[in-house]
């Protein structure tokens, strides 16, 4: 999907993606690679998606550093490394059932449906929620879209191949086990405060749970029993 010349328009401001976006996403590219993100389809997702749609305008000139981003309800966009590297523990394959916990600025479910996945999405926060129910089929992109509380998923739907949560879980919600298919792998940021631990969660042929840990990300919290209108 190629979006060089592409207008899109949502609440009267217009999306455009020019050469000069494009050679700062090659530019965000050589940095994830340098950071040790390997060459491969989850890059090629990061090159070709204008990430600079999911902000505001202000920002634009500032879309393609690594950085990480405040949006609307006191949630943010995170940044491009964190994105490559969940997505990468993914080993997203075409066609497989994703669940994702936290829609957000639905950035990273564009890199999901992006890499043929079919994306079933999980937000808490209505105008989030409704922003990306519009936005995301302007790109093309066609995920299920829900509203409700990540933790406890979506069970009318599942099982899933994975699922990926977008923010700081306080633990792994049981829910999301359960709701795991066998040979399935959950990546989670699991921790409370400034900081979490990305933690990647297998699932055998048996239903037995092995669990590895890696850096530490910051995410915004994974709120529990709460879902805002």
């Amino acid at each position: 999907m190629a979006f060089e010349g592409q207008e899109i328009k949502i609440n009267n401001i217009t999306y455009s993606d020019s050469f000069r976006q494009q050679g700062m996403r090659q530019k965000l590219i050589q940095e994830l690679l340098n950071r040790g993100i390997p060459q491969g389809p989850v890059l090629e997702a990061i090159r070709v998606i204008p990430r600079h749609y999911f902000l505001d305008p202000v920002f634009e000139h500032q879309a393609y550093e690594d950085i990480a981003f405040r949006i609307a309800a006191d949630q943010t966009i995170s940044q491009p490394y964190t994105v490559a590297f969940q997505t990468q523990l993914l080993e997203v394959k075409k066609l497989q059932k994703i669940l994702e916990i936290g829609t957000g600025s639905g950035y990273q479910c564009a890199v999901l449906c992006h890499l043929g996945a079919q994306v079933f999405s999980l937000e808490r926060q209505k105008e989030l929620h409704d922003k990306a129910v519009r936005f995301l089929p302007l790109l093309g992109y066609r995920p299920k879209l829900f509203f409700g509380d990540g933790f406890k998923g979506l069970p009318s739907y599942g099982p899933f191949d994975s699922i990926i949560v977008t923010c700081g879980a306080p633990y792994v919600p049981p829910a999301l086990i359960e709701q795991l298919a066998n040979n399935g792998r959950l990546v989670i940021p699991v921790g409370e405060g400034k900081e979490q631990v990305m933690t990647l969660i297998l699932k055998d042929q048996n239903g037995q749970i092995t669990q590895t840990t890696f850096d530490r990300f910051k995410f915004v919290p994974m709120l529990q029993k709460r879902v805002s209108t």
